[in-house]
């Protein structure tokens, strides 16, 4: 064929990709009907296949790839269920009312707290879904304004998420190809997770400082911790670092989790219940996504990318592709803009933790930023709390930029000190 007729057929593949990315996307985010993310996603992969953008044989290798990480999210996803089952979130709840005392600062300090710990072990999520609800709750009873604590339910989800591997979807991508222990990458991640945390929390007492004054009754102390639910949680915690060395996929310990906490409700649990919980759909859109995905990639998108992806993690570099990836966040979300830029930075696991920042951080700027911001934010519309536009853009200007490089700079340190430095 000549050079001239094969450069219009990579164009013309280069736009159906994109045009089929920007389908499934904006299907996403707008959900007409309600319908699930999955009956956009699942038939554009399909006619990535028909329309031999990728390979029948290269889309089955991604599902492959990527259904580890997708059959840990369905696990994680009815361990957080169950969590609420035995109370767990409505006794967090009360315990953050409790701390609160009736003072809006002390509150707001309180649902950082609850807010971080949620996310990093029952994933951004869990965060979203049951916590924000709690939280929108416990604001109300306390007679306190809810907005500074129900933002900082969302901006947490995405940016607390660094801390563990299982913590976000996005992580568990990027560690898969990380050659870090399930320890090394939060030794790693540690110190830039507490920076952002604490970063957010400074600005958040700045923004919402007209929010934060006055005082409420102080409410009744929360009733007896659920403790057996709370030592499971624990459990699955540990064996998530205690048995990834060993090769045990993180979905086999979420699993064994759900069980045991699933094991004293086995009476009143109805199995459909669970399988709905596990969220089928929005598996299936994951994996679809990740076909379509590849075809952009393999279309021309992932050899620009390539071009722009720094191949050294030094101050610099890690900066490049932390703002890569949160500019690709917003403007892909960020599942897909990790999908895009992790063949691109595999070959150093600090680049590879400078993706997760970018992708966990960046979202907050805007609400197609991440799948977790839309849900937030239909959850207040739903309890007729919407956030205002202004200010939640507003909010994502004075806090992304700060902690994106405080996060970078607090990881270039420990890579250094650490020896991942290359």
């Amino acid at each position: 064929m000549p050079a001239g007729r094969t450069g219009q057929a990579s164009a013309v593949s280069t736009i159906i990709a994109l045009v089929l990315l920007g389908a499934v996307l904006g299907f996403a985010v707008a959900r007409p009907r309600g319908l699930p993310e999955a009956v956009a996603a699942v038939p554009a992969a399909l006619l990535c296949v028909a329309c031999r953008l990728v390979s029948a044989r290269e889309a089955l290798d991604e599902v492959r790839a990527l259904l580890p990480t997708v059959l840990f999210l369905a696990a994680v996803l009815v361990l957080a269920h169950l969590a609420e089952v035995h109370g767990v979130f409505g006794w967090a709840g009360a315990a953050v009312a409790r701390f609160g005392q009736g003072r809006p600062k002390r509150l707001l300090t309180a649902v950082f707290a609850a807010a971080a710990v949620t996310t990093a072990v029952l994933s951004l999520d869990a965060t979203v879904v049951l916590l924000t609800p709690v939280v929108l709750t416990v604001a109300a009873r306390a007679g306190v304004r809810p907005r500074p604590h129900v933002y900082a339910c969302t901006h947490l989800a995405n940016s607390a998420s660094l801390l563990l591997p299982v913590s976000n979807l996005t992580n568990l991508l990027a560690f898969a190809a990380s050659g870090l222990s399930f320890a090394g990458f939060a030794a790693l991640m540690a110190a830039p997770w507490l920076m952002v945390v604490v970063a957010e929390y400074l600005v958040f007492r700045f923004f919402f400082a007209r929010d934060l004054h006055g005082r409420a009754e102080p409410p009744a102390a929360p009733g007896p911790a659920p403790r057996y639910a709370l030592t499971v949680l624990a459990a699955t915690l540990a064996g998530f670092a205690a048995l990834q060395p060993l090769g045990v996929e993180p979905a086999w310990v979420a699993t064994a989790g759900a069980v045991a906490l699933a094991a004293p409700l086995a009476r009143r649990l109805r199995v459909g219940t669970l399988v709905t919980e596990a969220n089928p759909m929005f598996c299936a859109f994951v994996l679809g996504l990740g076909v379509v995905v590849l075809a952009v990639r393999d279309n021309g998108l992932g050899d620009w990318i390539d071009g722009l992806v720094p191949r050294h993690a030094d101050l610099l570099g890690l900066l490049v592709v932390a703002g890569l990836a949160a500019v690709l966040a917003n403007l892909l979300n960020n599942l897909p803009a990790t999908l895009v830029l992790l063949p691109a930075a595999s070959h150093s696991p600090g680049l590879l933790l400078a993706v997760l920042i970018g992708v966990n951080v960046g979202p907050n700027l805007t609400y197609a930023g991440s799948l977790a911001t839309l849900l937030w934010r239909r959850i207040l519309h739903a309890r007729d709390a919407a956030p205002r536009t202004a200010e939640f853009l507003s909010l994502g200007v004075a806090t992304v930029p700060l902690c994106l490089v405080a996060a970078v700079v607090t990881l270039w340190a420990g890579l250094r000190i650490s020896g991942h430095a290359a």
